[in-house]
């Protein structure tokens, strides 16, 4: 019988059990506020406590989680202010991906994004929140990736994903117009219009900074 724990995996074991506690936090399996108990989770991933802890101080770093004495780890909570914050640093530097991707855009590239907003849109028809708030993911990951950048996607990748962390929260409700603002952004940088590109993709994250902060103020 296969043993299909994370400890039979061959990657590193810190690794692979800080991108699994990611994966579950990111989709809501982990809610802001929950307690993580070192015991619990290396009994569930089926390792020890010593790469649990590890990824632990990982995720702590990234600002996933929260390390408080006598408590101990839980996921970190996003106050508004924080949001905003992300919000704002997020305007520009998608802005900016935005506009040096319609620049370099051709053929090929628009190709490897329009793949990306297929599978969303059946995602979002389909109801599949989880795969929808990853393709989201994955879509503006493209974008900075199309822009060539490489300091921008040195910078934007760890920010993808607490913006991920954001959407999960509010995926119900922005699913559908996120596919939508998606299809305007891909459009504009297929056509290589860099004004117009810059421009909706600021509209989309202004978009989703207001349903997050409504959801925030809905409790």
């Amino acid at each position: 019988m296969a043993d299909n724990t994370l400890g039979s995996n061959h990657r590193p074991l810190r690794d692979v059990v800080t991108a699994e506690l990611r994966r579950l936090i990111l989709q809501g399996e982990f809610m802001p506020g929950e307690r993580l108990v070192e015991d619990r989770l290396a009994v569930r991933l089926g390792v020890s406590r010593n790469p649990v802890r590890e990824a632990i101080r990982v995720l702590a770093a990234e600002g996933f989680v929260e390390v408080t004495p006598r408590r101990g780890a839980a996921v970190a909570r996003l106050s508004p202010d924080e949001a905003e914050e992300l919000f704002d640093v997020r305007v520009a530097l998608e802005g900016l991906s935005a506009r040096l991707s319609a620049r370099k855009a051709t053929p090929d590239t628009a190709d490897r994004l329009r793949a990306v907003l297929e599978c969303a849109g059946l995602a979002v028809d389909e109801g599949r929140l989880g795969d929808v708030a990853d393709l989201n993911t994955a879509f503006h990951t493209t974008v900075a990736d199309l822009a060539g950048n490489a300091y921008l996607s040195l910078v934007v990748g760890p920010l993808l994903r607490r913006a991920q962390w954001l959407f999960q929260q509010t995926a119900r409700h922005r699913a559908p117009h996120s596919w939508t603002e998606h299809l305007s952004l891909y459009e504009a940088i297929a056509a290589g219009d860099e004004r117009a590109a810059e421009a909706r993709a600021i509209a989309h994250v202004e978009a989703a900074r207001r349903s997050y902060l409504a959801a925030l103020a809905e409790g």
